[in-house]
């Protein structure tokens, strides 16, 4: 086996890894310019491995989510099921979530969790996802010189800084809200979804 293809492997799988974080994971961009720079792959094979990979990654945390969101108590579960129906049932919402997905700011750790107590169809999210990531992998990749000479301090500062881990924090904070608050009661009652 030749050495770059092994060395995407070692990429795809530790993309994978931090994908399956549930907080606190270094950004994936970063982690893809580290090994642009290290390993002068090719820039265009990297942004794909990294964003499938990242993906595959956040399916399996979603997916190992909606394991976890299966033992909770049937109040919880209809709690949950509610808010999945408000959110799917009319093809706009849907369009937003799948946008928010594909363009959100946000960590996407916790929208995976999100997605998987709610029992969304994770194939969707997780298309706009890597979609949005084939995208910003492609401009970081683009600016992966300029970061060389701060790529260490950018990385440390993006665990460490107050602002990012108190995002973590609130992000967190939001899928156990999630599921403990009664959606029954707050959101209108809605029909099955349309097409």
């Amino acid at each position: 086996m030749s050495t770059s293809l092994w060395q995407f492997l070692i990429v795809a799988a530790v993309v994978f890894v931090v994908n399956l974080m549930p907080a606190f994971g270094p950004p994936n961009a970063l982690v893809l310019v580290f090994f642009t720079l290290n390993w002068h792959l090719n820039p265009v094979a990297l942004v794909v491995v990294g964003a499938f990979s990242s993906g595959a990654g956040r399916y399996v945390l979603a997916a190992a989510t909606h394991r976890v969101g299966d033992r909770l108590s049937a109040q919880r579960r209809a709690n949950l099921a509610a808010a999945s129906n408000y959110l799917t049932s009319r093809r706009g919402r849907r369009f937003a979530v799948l946008g928010l997905f594909l363009v959100s700011p946000l960590p996407s750790a916790q929208m995976f969790e999100a997605a998987g107590l709610m029992g969304l169809s994770l194939l969707p999210v997780t298309a706009a996802h890597i979609s949005g990531r084939l995208v910003s992998f492609s401009f970081y990749m683009g600016v992966a010189g300029l970061a060389e000479r701060s790529l260490g301090a950018t990385l440390t500062s993006s665990l460490t800084s107050p602002f990012g881990i108190a995002i973590q924090i609130a992000l967190l904070t939001g899928v156990v809200l999630l599921a403990r608050i009664d959606w029954t009661r707050y959101l209108p009652a809605t029909k099955e979804p349309d097409c």
